[in-house]
């Protein structure tokens, strides 16, 4: 499939043969061609060569499908996927050697350790919202790991999806790693055929259909979802930094990011300040975009217009939309009410509650009240208040005086934690994830040392088994 066709792409005609697809991996796995090193190290850089050598025709397709600015498309979705497999060639050798363990004295003779083992045929569900990144970037552990992979990119970005499709089969070992386009009917189909491992990220509520169907094959899964990430500004944070930082990642693809500030938690002694520096922040940096952040689709917008409409809170700052364009004005709403969809639905947009509240202990038990988040930021120049939330925070991961940047490193895990997801990925943690860890003990025949614990089970080899063990 080519992208410089202007006829429309049938997904659904263009779909292949799935169960011959997925067997046609699997015969590759079985062949044992993915376990070599080389071989690894091969197709990730192939992928970073992808990402690099491609990066204009991806900022098209990021702006045909998202309205991306080329530094954003860059930053996002390129960068930090190209980085990740050069990082994991580079240390892949590293990775897959064996972990020797020093036995307890009641195993010796012996030898044990763990072996990294690929868990076979995998599949890879990726989402609309940074398409490259999101489907791609797993797939860098997935390759390292030893594994066949099919990559499932999201339909809500049609033009990202044709573009992976295309680049795939032209840089990586189509055997071994392939694109299957398609809707969540074929997302289902591919469950169906019982893969060894499944990475879907995405809403929580696919996550749980995600989760069911691959239970009914028993298939391990990492689920990287979404929630509602909370930013807590103290009273004694850097007011004006918080601002710029919050709102530049609030604006980042329209705000349709699973870790974008979904509300902000604001000490009542600067919550004033804070509105008007977020004010002064969002002028500055659309500036050049008086029309608004475009949203991914009309049904997306109409969820969002409409939970503006029905908010308790005051608006701020901005607060106007255009149906027609599908845009809405970067939004700052301040004090909606707990129980409104502002704050109980995920946002996945430019709009940003501000809630007052009294202190850290209020921002913390508002905070642990609702589900695990995926993210929590922190803004203060206190150590004390760092370590407490740190502490008393639960989350997937916590970024402290600045957003989203814990997501960019691969010397870190991503991953969420209850609602917000299961599993970790990124750099050796993907490795890790994507391989199953084998344990191996060695022991020698001769002399056969522990015949004592043979039947007839004595006294004394009784006595001397308890002494050991």
């Amino acid at each position: 499939m080519t992208t410089d066709s202007a006829v429309p792409v049938d997904l659904g005609a263009a779909t292949p043969d799935i169960p011959a697809t997925v067997r046609r991996l699997r015969e590759t796995f079985a062949s044992g061609r993915t376990r070599s090193v080389e071989w690894r190290k091969q197709q990730l850089h192939a992928l970073e060569r992808l990402m690099t050598e491609n990066e204009g025709a991806i900022a098209d397709a990021l702006a045909k499908d998202l309205d991306r600015k080329p530094f954003e498309a860059w930053l996002a979705d390129i960068a930090s996927t190209a980085g990740e497999a050069a990082s994991a060639a580079k240390s892949v050798g590293k990775w897959t050697k064996r972990r020797y363990r020093m036995l307890e004295f009641s195993q010796l003779p012996g030898r044990g350790w763990v072996e990294y083992e690929p868990y076979g045929t995998v599949l890879i569900i990726g989402a609309w919202n940074f398409p490259f990144a999101l489907t791609l970037g797993p797939a860098v552990g997935a390759i390292a790991a030893g594994n066949t992979v099919v990559l499932k990119p999201s339909e809500i970005a049609p033009a990202s999806s044709a573009l992976m499709a295309e680049l795939v089969p032209r840089y990586l070992d189509n055997d071994a790693i392939t694109v299957i386009e398609g809707d969540g009917a074929v997302s289902q189909e591919l469950i169906e055929q019982g893969f060894d491992y499944l990475l879907f990220t995405g809403g929580t509520e696919i996550g749980r259909k995600v989760y069911q169907g691959a239970a009914a094959h028993l298939t391990p899964v990492t689920l990287e979802l979404g929630g509602k990430s909370p930013v807590i500004v103290s009273a004694d944070a850097d007011v004006e930094v918080a601002a710029k930082r919050i709102a530049w990642t609030k604006l980042i693809n329209s705000g349709q990011i699973c870790i974008a500030p979904d509300y902000v938690l604001a000490e009542a002694p600067i919550r004033d300040q804070l509105v008007d520096k977020l004010r002064e922040a969002v002028a500055e940096f659309e500036a050049g975009n008086p029309g608004g952040k475009r949203i991914v689709n009309e049904r997306h917008f109409d969820r969002l217009t409409s939970a503006l409409a029905a908010t308790k809170g005051t608006v701020a700052v901005g607060g106007g939309s255009d149906a027609a364009t599908i845009r809405i004005q970067p939004t700052v709403v301040v004090d909606p009410d707990p129980a409104e969809p502002l704050m109980t639905d995920e946002i996945f947009g430019p709009i940003l509650p501000v809630v007052t509240v009294g202190s850290l202990d209020e921002a913390i038990a508002f905070v642990n009240s609702r589900p695990k988040p995926l993210a929590a930021y922190l803004f203060t120049k206190t150590k004390a208040v760092r370590e407490r939330v740190i502490k008393e925070v639960a989350a997937g991961g916590m970024v402290i005086n600045h957003l989203l940047f814990h997501f960019a490193t691969h010397k870190l895990p991503f991953g969420g934690v209850g609602p917000s997801g299961m599993g970790a990925y990124h750099g050796k943690y993907g490795f890790e994830e994507f391989s199953h860890r084998k344990t191996v003990m060695t022991k020698p025949t001769r002399p056969d040392v522990g015949a004592f614990i043979y039947p007839p089970y004595t006294e004394k080899a009784w006595k001397l088994a308890r002494r050991l063990f």
